[in-house]
């Protein structure tokens, strides 16, 4: 029996731009486990009212409710061992450390280049939740968030000079082979590629390379997302 994933979804059913539902869609493919999508929209709080909140993904195996996308992961590698996520506690530690970073810097960063791009990919009976839910974390119209992305790219790409450095060293952020820690940099890179044509990285970058590498990944998963 499959898993059910419930996926934030576009107003095109196929296109899935959450970064947090990419991680758990690459967890999964690395698992190998079967997994049925049902798309998902901000409003449809009451198809996903079982699990106890309100946030996607959540998944649904065997009667086992669990949410969140860390969670998620912690619950695959704990109840499906082989092949790891992680590679072990130390190396989970270290994939947690990769998801806070994302979480507290790289998500906030991104969303400051595509707010309002999302706009024309998201439902229209969501846009007015969206609008006004993301400008009262911003502080500001998701027009003027966005203004000016084109001056702030050069900051946007020194930010991820960790990453380049991980990669100088190594192929995967997980180091001989992909690990969770590469999911998630890289489920939160799709969330731009999917959802927006503007192009936050240069084909030349090395965090470009190695996210190329991930999208071949599983059968070409992330190549063979619909993007916006």
């Amino acid at each position: 029996m499959s898993i059910v994933l419930h996926d934030l979804a576009g107003q095109d059913p196929e296109i899935r731009f959450s970064p947090y539902c990419w991680r758990t869609r690459f967890a999964l493919a690395h698992k190998g486990l079967p997994v049925e999508t049902v798309p998902w929209r901000f409003t449809d709080t009451d198809a996903i009212a079982f699990s106890g909140q309100a946030k996607v993904p959540v998944i649904q195996d065997d009667g086992k409710i669990v949410h969140d996308s860390w969670s998620i992961a912690e619950y695959l590698e704990d109840r499906y061992p082989a092949p790891t996520l992680f590679g072990g506690p130390t190396s989970r530690a270290h994939a947690l450390f990769v998801n806070s970073w994302c979480d507290a810097v790289l998500v906030g960063s991104i969303a400051r280049f595509i707010v309002h791009d999302l706009m024309a990919v998201i439902d229209p009976s969501d846009r007015d939740y969206f609008r006004s839910s993301r400008e009262a974390r911003f502080g500001d119209t998701l027009e003027h968030i966005q203004h000016g992305r084109e001056d702030r790219l050069a900051a946007f790409r020194d930010l991820l000079l960790p990453i380049r450095l991980a990669l100088r060293r190594q192929k995967w952020l997980g180091g001989v082979s992909p690990s969770y820690a590469d999911h998630i940099v890289a489920g939160t890179l799709m969330w731009p590629r999917c959802a927006s044509r503007f192009e936050l990285l240069q084909d030349d970058d090395s965090v470009a390379e190695w996210l190329r590498r991930v999208l071949d990944l599983y059968g070409g998963l992330g190549h063979s997302a619909k993007r916006a």
